[in-house]
């Protein structure tokens, strides 16, 4: 993976557990209001979704773009389509 893709996924993983570390000390009050946890999951979602979308960048720029000079377009294809399965 690129260091600079790595170093912006690290910087959204970071930022997306620092609400979910939010998250649960809102749950540990009584007095929690649901909407508020809403929105934090949802900054939650937001943070992994650009780490996410960081990493497949990466993939494709460094990966994907040159299998087919290292002749292994079909296995990268297919490794790609499986992590992409569960997301």
């Amino acid at each position: 993976m690129p260091t600079d893709a790595r170093k912006r996924a690290m910087r959204r993983l970071s930022i997306a557990r620092g609400h979910l570390d939010s998250i649960v000390r809102m749950l540990d009050k009584e007095d929690v209001y649901c909407v508020d946890v809403l929105r934090q999951i949802k900054a939650v979602q937001g943070a992994l979704s650009g780490a996410g979308d960081v990493v497949l960048r990466g993939h494709l720029e460094t990966h994907v773009a040159t299998a087919h000079g290292r002749g292994d377009t079909t296995e990268i294809v297919e490794e790609l389509m499986e992590a992409l399965r569960y997301r």
